[in-house]
């Protein structure tokens, strides 16, 4: 169902980020436009837009007239990246929760909706795209277009990790459920508690940290073998 929905350029991207994610793709790789054309049956203008995609999310790097490479992950910084993320989407949640309008509340609630059809369904991928939708109708609807300009570039490099996060058992549904308690924050127009929620939402902490630490050691121990 979700492949349909998607473009030529996101399938190749989802079918790259799995493959550097779990270790499957080394990094210094060079990775072939002319090869991943052919694999996938597309024309070279996808190639290059997963590519681009790809380097926004830091997972690939660009070098003048040798290629495309696959990039090293540094869990330091991805730390730091997701402690600047929870910041910002709480920043977002608390706006939201003073200035959301109906149609807007309406378009959070169908988004939370979707991702519980996801969650139910257990298809991780489609969860992965709805709550990409859920969080950017809370960026709209905190109303200051600088803010919402830099949590989507952020969220933009830390797209893959985000979706690593929902291979670790439970967390869709964990997720899931803390969705519910920022709708019902950002309704009830509880900045404060939104804001809590949403850092809490995306901050790596306690158990979660562990878990993420643990997920992106496994997908660098390939690498490091194939090194």
């Amino acid at each position: 169902m979700a492949d349909t929905k998607r473009s030529n350029a996101q399938r190749l991207r989802d079918s790259l980020e799995d493959d550097i994610i779990n270790g499957r793709r080394a990094p210094g790789e060079r990775l072939d436009p002319e090869a991943l054309g052919q694999e996938f049956n597309v024309s070279r203008t996808p190639v290059r837009e997963a590519f681009q995609q790809l380097v926004a999310s830091g997972l690939v790097t660009v070098s003048p007239k040798k290629g495309t490479f696959v990039a090293k992950v540094g869990i330091d910084q991805l730390i730091e990246m997701f402690e600047v993320m929870a910041e910002l989407e709480g920043m977002c949640g608390r706006l939201a929760a003073r200035r959301i309008s109906e149609p807007e509340l309406a378009a959070l609630k169908a988004a939370h909706q979707r991702c519980e059809a996801a969650a139910l369904a257990g298809d991780t991928d489609e969860y992965y795209y709805e709550n990409e939708a859920f969080h950017d109708c809370i960026y709209t609807a905190s109303h200051n277009t600088f803010l919402a300009s830099e949590a989507r570039q952020l969220k933009q490099r830390l797209k893959p990790y985000r979706r690593l996060q929902l291979q670790v058992r439970q967390r869709m549904h964990n997720s899931l459920h803390e969705h519910q308690t920022i709708v019902d924050a950002i309704e009830q127009g509880d900045a404060a508690q939104a804001q809590q929620a949403l850092c809490d939402h995306v901050l790596i902490q306690g158990e979660r940290f562990s878990d993420f630490v643990s997920s992106v050691r496994r997908m660098e121990a390939p690498m490091e073998r194939a090194g």
